[in-house]
């Protein structure tokens, strides 16, 4: 059988990083395990004196390779929705070891990333799978985008302060004609991060369900919704100009009216390792500060 292999995907940026390498990379190493990653990561790699020969760089990052049997995601939350649609998406379980400041996908802290490692192989870090939803970007008959994201979907004005008109369907039928700074369609993980700035509802990642949350609206009567994740949602462009499509706060498109932005979701799903000592309501308590009066 081929040896075992770790995709690597961390934050080359922090400082945090060298010394994370050196805590974990002997772990997998004694077990047989190589090791794949960016060529920025390679060079990490080299500089902490671990053997060339059990590390593979990849240029075209994970795009058409085998699944690794493990992705480790050493960063933030941003690190881990980049690893979630380059290797989480081929089914590989993610690790992720937080050398960030929030870390709601990151629960593991970068000073217990050896002990996180040595309970990985132990079988002591519950799974948990989160549904991924699937945009596509289309103009007259072409497809100009599609990708399937953890988090969210958000169409948004540019730098102009000018407010934008779509029309939103959901299943097919016409729901709403807004006029708004925008619209943020989320994933229940996606439901802490844009959409709770925008005033939507915190869902729980088991749940099976959207957050539809508009962006400063122009009515007071639009209020962030929860529909079921089986339902599909098209937003259908009007006026808005210089207006953009973000995919997971990380993946731009330039909008033009009559644009069609469709959601559904996606057949794929990311599997998640998570802290045994912090579920869900933990996080919230230590996040966003739930357990202060």
């Amino acid at each position: 059988m081929p040896n075992p292999v770790v995709a690597i995907v961390a934050k080359t940026k922090s400082e945090k990083l060298a010394a994370t390498l050196q805590a974990v990379v002997p772990s997998f190493l004694e077990r047989g395990w190589t090791a794949t990653g960016s060529r920025a990561l390679s060079v990490f790699w080299r500089q902490a004196g671990f053997p060339e020969s059990r590390f593979r760089a990849d240029p075209l990052y994970f795009v058409g390779v085998e699944a690794p049997d493990l992705c480790l995601v050493l960063g933030g939350d941003g690190t881990l929705l980049s690893a979630a649609r380059s290797v989480g998406i081929l089914g590989t379980p993610i690790l992720g070891v937080n050398l960030g400041t929030l870390g709601f996908l990151t629960p593991h802290p970068a000073s217990e990333a050896r002990e996180t490692v040595e309970a990985y192989f132990e079988g002591r870090l519950p799974r948990e799978e989160r549904i991924m939803l699937y945009a596509e970007l289309q103009r007259d008959d072409r497809i100009l985008a599609k990708q399937a994201v953890m988090n969210d979907a958000v169409i948004h004005k540019g730098a102009m302060a000018r407010i934008m008109d779509f029309r939103l369907r959901v299943e097919g039928m016409e729901a709403a004609i807004m006029r708004a700074d925008g619209l943020i369609v989320a994933t229940p993980t996606g439901s802490t991060a844009y959409a709770l700035s925008a005033g939507g509802p915190i869902l729980h990642p088991a749940m099976d369900a959207w957050v539809i949350a508009p962006i400063c609206p122009h009515t007071l009567n639009l209020r962030p919704t929860v529909i079921p994740a089986d339902l599909s949602v098209t937003l259908i462009l009007g006026d808005a100009p210089n207006s953009h499509l973000t995919l997971d706060g990380q993946l731009e498109f330039p909008l033009a009216p009559e644009d069609r932005i469709k959601l559904r979701k996606s057949r794929h799903r990311i599997t998640l390792l998570q802290n045994p000592d912090l579920p869900f309501f933990s996080v919230l308590q230590e996040k966003l500060h739930w357990n202060h009066r």
